[in-house]
């Protein structure tokens, strides 16, 4: 790979091989020991939106390579005063950084900025198009906890028609032999959303009992032009997880979300912090996938080097 664009683009066996990468980082994160792949390496985190997951983890990833993170918020930067994506990236590659993650209101900035630098560009989140990293690590997670992914039914709850999660996730859940379905209201529906490739229904109950993994998506009041529902109470009524819908699961159903959750709208407590979620289990695999892609970009060499001394066996 020369890029992490969109999770469309990436094979089966690439994503396996990042899965591979940041397997054979795990035990190392968790024993304290370093692994310097990125030492001397400097990346620009270029977010022109909020985070706290993404950033943080991308900015722990990069530290824990032994790299340095030049972290820069549009709000805070020259960005506020009128600069333009590409004289941002035109300066900031200047500096002579070794890649550049960025987030974007805009579908398409990370593509737009290749044409413009010769660094490698990490999309960490596009507008309504995707997320990889997120729909990777949450594929990791799932991976995990049930064994495959071959097989599993998939069921994301809530927002489909804003979120770049949702669609970085169908892209690679698919290709990794899972049974993909899709809930929410119509108006957070695409207009047509058998284009998506998956099945959908307009209630939970529909699709739940036959769910291994539920996946619950924050509503994106930010993303739209106006409200596409009458109130977020009757959102929480007819489409939130709680217990009553968490009853119709099956015993080994594990739940998901991207955050930031908005407690009592699309998850309860109870779940979020249940034995079902595997939410923080999400953001530890963050870190370690966000390792396993730099490394893979930046370093390709030093790292299937690594990977051939600490026990990876594809990458």
């Amino acid at each position: 790979m020369r890029h992490l664009l969109e999770a469309a683009h990436l094979s089966r066996e690439e994503i396996r091989s990042i899965f591979d990468t940041a397997r054979a980082f795990g035990p190392k994160i968790r024993n304290d020991e370093s692994i310097p792949l990125l030492q001397g390496k400097a990346i620009v985190n270029l977010f022109y939106e909020n985070s706290t997951r993404t950033r943080s983890s991308f900015e722990v990833a990069i530290r824990k390579l032994g790299g340095v993170a030049m972290n820069f918020a549009a709000s805070t930067s020259s960005a506020a005063k009128g600069e333009t994506l590409i004289d941002t990236a035109r300066n900031l590659e200047a500096m002579r950084p070794h890649a550049i993650v960025v987030r974007h209101a805009s579908a398409g900035s990370p593509y737009f900025l290749t044409k413009y630098v010769s660094v490698p560009v990490i999309n960490a989140g596009d507008g309504f198009h995707e997320h990889p990293t997120q729909g990777l690590l949450d594929a990791l997670t799932i991976e995990e906890k049930l064994g495959t992914l071959e097989g599993k039914r998939v069921v994301i709850l809530g927002d489909i028609a804003h979120s770049r999660v949702a669609r970085s996730n169908i892209h690679i859940l698919k290709k990794l032999g899972a049974s993909v379905a899709v809930c929410a209201p119509p108006t957070l529906l695409p207009p047509k959303p058998e284009t998506l490739g998956v099945d959908y229904a307009y209630r939970p109950e529909e699709l739940l009992p036959d769910a291994d993994v539920v996946m619950a998506l924050r509503i994106q009041l930010e993303r739209q032009n106006r409200m596409q529902i009458p109130s977020i109470r009757e959102y929480s009524a007819f489409w939130g997880m709680n217990q009553a819908r968490a009853a119709l699961l099956k015993p080994g159903c594990i739940i998901l979300h991207p955050g930031p959750i908005n407690r009592g709208v699309e998850l309860d407590t109870e779940l979020a912090d249940g034995p079902r979620s595997v939410i923080l289990d999400q953001v530890a695999n963050g870190v370690l996938i966000r390792m396993a892609v730099l490394a893979k970009l930046v370093v390709p060499e030093a790292t299937a080097e690594w990977l051939k001394k600490n026990g990876g066996n594809r990458a």
